[in-house]
Order: C-alpha cells, then structure tokens, then sequence
C-alpha cells in the first residue's frame, strides 16, 4: 500500500475530519447500520452520510423518512444528505434539523442521475438552473445556523452542458462549507472513467474552501493517487466499499502512513455479513425484515469466491438469521480473498440520455419549468 501524510487536516465547519475520508449517500445503502460498520473498521475516524433524505417528507414528518434521520448514539458527526428543489422548502428541512439537532452536519444533493430526480428537474440536472441553484443554498445556509452545510455535483449534464466551474463559485458566494465533485456527467452514470482533472480544476476556481474528489475509488491506493494528483483536500467513497465496509480500514491507515490493504478470508467476510443482517434487523425492529433488506449486498460481499450460482441463489433468498447461519456454515470458509476483488462493483454501466423537464436546457436562467412535483416523497438516489 502506498501512504501519504496529508499536508492538513480537512475542516468541514468546526469539524475536522481526520483523515480526510467520507462514505458517500447511497440509498438503501448507507443507513445506520451499515456506517455503524464502516465506522467500526475505520476506528471512528472519518465522515459518514446518511442515505438522501427529501426535504418535502422531512418537513411533513413521514414515518419512513423519520427513521433514516436516525443517527446511532456514537455518530458524531451526525451528517444528513438532503435533496430538495423547491428553496422554501430546503429552507424549512434545514431549519427543522437545526431547532431540533438532528444532526450536526447538513449535505445537499445535486448530483443523482437517477431519472426520476432529472425528469423534474433534480440532483443533477438542477445546477444547470444557476439562480435556482444559488436560491437554494442561499435558503440552506441561512437557516442551518452553526451548522455546516456542504454540497455534492458532478461535473454536468453531459458534455455540452457542463455545470461544475459556475456551481462551485455560487456555493462559494453562498457560504458553503465544502464541495464534493464526482467527475462524471449526469449523462455517464456510472460508466466510463471518472475525470479526475475536472476534480483539479474546481480545486483551483474556488481555493476559498474544501474540495473533496469522488469518483473510481476502488482502494486506499486510489484515494491517495486522487490527493495526489488533484490537489483535492479529501475523498468520497461511494461504490468502492459495497460488500467492503473493511476499505474505511485501509483507507485510516493509508492516510496515516501505514498498515496493509485487508484481504479477510471467506470465513471473515461471513461474520460481517452476519453482523451487517443483524444490525438492520435490530434498526429496522423485525428480524425477517432485516435479513431481506441484506438480500442486495449479498453479492457485493461474495464477489470474486467460489460459492456457486445455487448458493448465492439460497442467500438472496434467505430470510432469517438461521436460515443464513446455515447457508453460511455450508461454504468453504476457508478461502483467502479473491485476486481482482478490489475492483470495481456496483452499478458500472452508463445511459447517454439524461430525463430532463421540457425545454429545460433552453435557458439556464429560466427557472419556471421547476414545480412542487420534483419534490419526491421517498429518498432515493
């Protein structure tokens, strides 16, 4: 593994995050469970995103919604990612986490590419609406009071019309705290190569505040190679620790100088399967329940061993701890970690079309085709 000391600590408001690593939003992926194991393998150390939350359920307090704001007593900071596109009300969710501390650190989305958030206008179609975009963060920060509130983008909506450089000066106007930038278009998805230039050259337009580079992060070793050569001051790891909660591990100690990449064993990867099903029994409040929202990590956790189709049927099947135990207990516990594990999973291919509103890329300043519909009722993305 190679190592780097980084040359200062990242700050996000009064927060230092030391070292400068954060687990991306993902939904369905990073509840309170699954950072409560990423912080276990990181030592604590480190910043940990909430799935998105929408700013509508949040302020109309749906059940849902109220559950995924929940933060495990050990959490700090306590990071909640919001989408929203209407500013009144990202304005009154903010305000509602500042009165009643429900969190410490506030992140906005505008970077999702999933089509039912650009067909209204959202994530990351929004910044292409530079005055809706500076409304916003304009209403975000001044009602987030202490509270730091951060951004994440990609580079643009596709090639033709990129965002980046415009949106990372109207946040610096606005008084946000940092910006993440994943280097890819809405258009790319999650195909192709992330653009680790365009993360370089957002550090150098806005050197006033934090830039964290996010993109095709598969190892500690790509973490330091993006410091390295972008300038950025930390990185987001998003699909890069699916089915791997253990890379928050090697990512401490790349960044403090030393320590190896770990390759755990069939044997240890089953226990953190069986705890991470565990622990979303125990948040969820029902045991069936938990083991089947397991279900979509499965294969990430098994990626690379030799476990055969049938048994990887059983598991994306299972519905309890004891049905588990026992699919588990009938592998071959013994193998070492798989060569080329390391690599890229999760959603990896890409979509040329980005859903858009009508007309919506006519003007970048005219910013009547943003409705209330956009504000979605479920998080996501």
């Amino acid at each position: 593994m190679t190592t780097l000391a980084p040359s200062s600590t990242l700050k996000i408001g009064p927060y230092a995050v030391q070292p400068p690593v954060v687990l991306a939003p993902m939904a369905g992926i990073t509840n309170a469970p699954f950072r409560t194991l990423c912080r276990e393998f990181s030592g604590g150390k480190g910043l940990f995103v909430s799935e998105m939350i929408t700013t509508r359920a949040l302020v109309e307090r749906n059940e849902k919604t109220m559950q995924l704001v929940h933060f495990d007593a050990t959490e700090t900071p306590r990071s909640i990612q919001l989408y929203g596109v209407d500013p009144v009300t990202v304005g009154k969710a903010v305000r509602m986490i500042a009165d009643e501390n429900l969190a410490d650190h506030i992140d906005l989305n505008f970077g999702c590419p999933v089509p039912k958030v650009t067909r209204k206008g959202g994530g990351s179609a929004l910044p292409y609406k530079r005055p809706l975009l500076r409304a916003i963060l304009n209403e975000a920060v001044s009602n987030a009071g202490a509270l730091p509130v951060t951004m994440k983008m990609r580079k643009g909506i596709d090639d033709d019309h990129i965002t980046f450089l415009d949106a990372g000066r109207i946040a610096v106007d606005e008084g946000v705290s940092a910006i993440a930038l994943h280097g890819r278009t809405a258009a790319q998805h999650y195909g192709g190569t992330a653009d680790w230039d365009a993360i370089a050259r957002l550090k150098e337009h806005v050197p006033e505040i934090p830039v964290l580079g996010n993109g095709d992060i598969w190892s500690a070793d790509d973490a330091l190679r993006m410091v390295r050569e972008t300038g950025c001051d930390g990185v987001v790891v998003g699909r890069g620790c699916l089915g791997r909660p253990w890379l928050f591990g090697d990512l401490v100690a790349a960044f403090e100088g030393g320590g190896a990449c770990a390759t755990p064993t069939l044997k240890e990867v089953a226990a953190v399967m069986r705890r991470h099903a565990e622990l979303l029994g125990e948040w969820i409040g029902d045991e069936t329940r938990g083991v089947i929202d397991f279900r979509k990590h499965v294969a990430w956790y098994l990626k690379g061993f030799a476990v055969g189709s049938e048994m990887r049927k059983k598991l994306a099947i299972t519905s309890s701890l004891a049905e588990m135990d026992a699919h588990l207990g009938e592998l071959d516990l013994d193998q070492p970690w798989p060569v080329g594990a390391d690599g890229p999973r999760g959603r990896t291919s890409g979509n040329n079309r980005v859903v858009l509103p009508e007309g919506w890329l006519k003007d970048p300043y005219d910013c009547a085709g943003v409705s209330a519909e956009a504000e979605l009722d479920t998080s996501g993305g």
